[in-house]
């Protein structure tokens, strides 16, 4: 059996295939189109070309795409969604939407209500929830929204009356109709988890669509009987089906499927990852063989969030960044880059704007293209753009360091090349043949993950019974991901207590990992 791991990206779209005891048989790198399914398609189509393999042998097939956050960014395909906030009449002070971009809550419809409900933070009810007044909302913006986001306050305590608010909403528009409870997404903090809901149930057609344009991607390659998988921004896989109704944990993933590529090659659990793509490079931290997640709250789009991210950090640095020559003669290297158009513009592949891809080949870190067309490059221009990309990687790396001691460092990406072979600050630096295509072989060899928190009151739940539902929900949610319920393992528990709060409460949050079922 075989596994196909796709990973697209702003520049290029790479495909691997991996055999039944995870070696890469092959890989390739396409361009990455404007429509996503005919990237994919090409990448897929390329990967086998010179293979000869059975396509009823390829069981799985795994996406990595940045598709979700580029239409946040761009303000792309987002659904209209309808605010549901669980807590009049507490909250009223500020309401759903504050501190938004004005362009991004336009294209969300901006439509929001304030209704009864809600907890207080030790669990009481602070309000009963009406089901004649949600209703009435739902009567009101029938036609006008193409999903719900439903918040209530301290839900990390207490779901039901999320739970039953989206009953509401399904009795009224239907049991497809898109609804995202915010104890689904996010955590401690109203504002914030409200946040990631409507971002969620505003991205469902997002996901709709790159999912589709997978299926058919591999459809029209032949490819009919693989089990489709996407990544996750925690460094594991979760079945389409369920990336459907949580389209924004795929947010971050990129450079997850990177760490977790590069972990697979260098072998190391604990590394600074160091992706350099065309147009930027991404740091990231493996800790214990997964990404180190953000301890702060992740602005994503403009919109500050609380549901669990990657930390990453990225410069404007790639193979494709434009290298200039300023007025007192320093050398600068970017942010802008010719992205895709590398092929076209950059001098050695007959371009004629000086890129760091170019700077790499006159030194002779590279023989990409034709080293003859950038021997106009004066070899001091070419000394100086290294000495700052140099400056540029070590600077970011020592942002990303909990320790004055020498890292290691492991290097991907396809525009790893640009790298100069010492960096100060870094005691072993990895390189592998391979690391063009971490990100696509990350996306193909990770494991199935689940995760559950809340708040647990331990006067009344105790501990020990409290740490075993906690675990129990969370090897749940890694067996709907897909994981094989006999391979799930705890990889972190993470129990933090609540001083002010009466009943001595704790914030549980486990996490498990497991397998892709068979």
């Amino acid at each position: 059996m075989y596994r196909l791991g796709i990973d697209v990206g702003g520049t290029n779209t790479d495909a691997i295939i991996l055999d039944d005891q995870q070696h890469v048989i092959n890989s390739v790198k396409r361009h990455t189109t404007r429509d996503i399914q005919t990237g994919i398609t090409n990448a897929i189509q390329a990967v086998l070309a010179d293979q000869q393999l059975d396509l009823d042998q390829i069981n799985k097939a795994m996406l990595g795409t940045t598709q979700i956050t580029n239409a946040i960014v761009e303000r792309k395909h987002i659904a209209r969604v309808g605010v549901l906030r669980l807590a009049y009449p507490a909250t009223e002070a500020i309401p759903p939407y504050t501190a938004w971009p004005e362009d991004l809550v336009a294209k969300l419809s901006g439509k929001y209500a304030i209704v009864k409900g809600g907890y207080e933070y030790d669990g009481q009810v602070l309000n009963a929830l009406d089901p004649d007044e949600i209703n009435a909302v739902l009567a009101k913006w029938r036609g006008e929204v193409d999903a719900i986001a439903i918040i209530g306050v301290f839900a990390a305590l207490r779901v039901d009356q999320e739970q039953q608010a989206a009953d509401l909403v399904h009795a009224a528009y239907g049991d497809t109709f898109p609804v995202t409870m915010s104890h689904e997404v996010g955590s401690l903090g109203l504002i914030e988890r409200e946040n990631a809901a409507i971002l969620n149930a505003g991205l469902f057609r997002v996901i709709e669509n790159t999912v589709d344009g997978f299926e058919r991607a591999l459809a029209e390659s032949g490819i009919k009987h693989a089990s489709l998988y996407l990544t996750q921004n925690d460094g594991t896989l979760m079945t389409a089906s369920y990336a459907r109704h949580f389209p924004i944990l795929t947010i971050g993933s990129g450079p997850t499927n990177s760490i977790r590529g590069a972990a697979y090659l260098s072998h190391l659990k604990n590394a600074i990852v160091v992706d350099i793509g065309g147009t930027t490079t991404d740091l990231g931290v493996l800790q214990a063989g997964f990404p180190r997640e953000s301890s702060i709250a992740v602005t994503v789009g403009g919109v500050a969030t609380n549901f669990r991210m990657p930390d990453i950090m990225s410069i404007g640095l790639g193979g494709g960044s434009i290298v200039r020559q300023q007025r007192d003669g320093s050398v600068t290297v970017g942010p802008d880059s010719v992205g895709y158009q590398i092929t076209e513009k950059a001098l050695t592949f007959g371009g004629n704007i000086v890129t760091a891809t170019d700077v790499a080949v006159r030194l002779g870190l590279s023989d990409v293209g034709n080293p003859e067309l950038v021997k106009q490059i004066p070899l001091k221009f070419a000394q100086a753009a290294m000495t700052t990309i140099g400056q540029m990687i070590t600077v970011a790396i020592d942002k990303m360091k909990t320790s004055p001691e020498p890292a290691t460092v492991v290097l991907v990406g396809g525009g790893a090349i640009i790298a100069p072979h010492h960096l100060e600050g870094v005691g072993k630096l990895v390189r592998d043949p391979l690391g063009g295509v971490a990100n696509a072989i990350g996306a193909s060899i990770s494991q199935v993950s689940g995760e559950y928190g809340r708040i647990y009151p331990y006067n009344q739940i105790p501990r020990d019974q409290a740490m075993a539902d906690a675990k129990k929900k969370a090897i749940e949610a890694a067996i709907e991901s897909g994981a094989d319920e006999n391979t799930i393992e705890v990889v972190e528990v993470d129990e933090v207590p609540l001083a002010y709060h009466p009943e001595n409460a704790n914030r549980v949050k486990i996490k498990v990992v497991g397998n892709l079922a068979k």
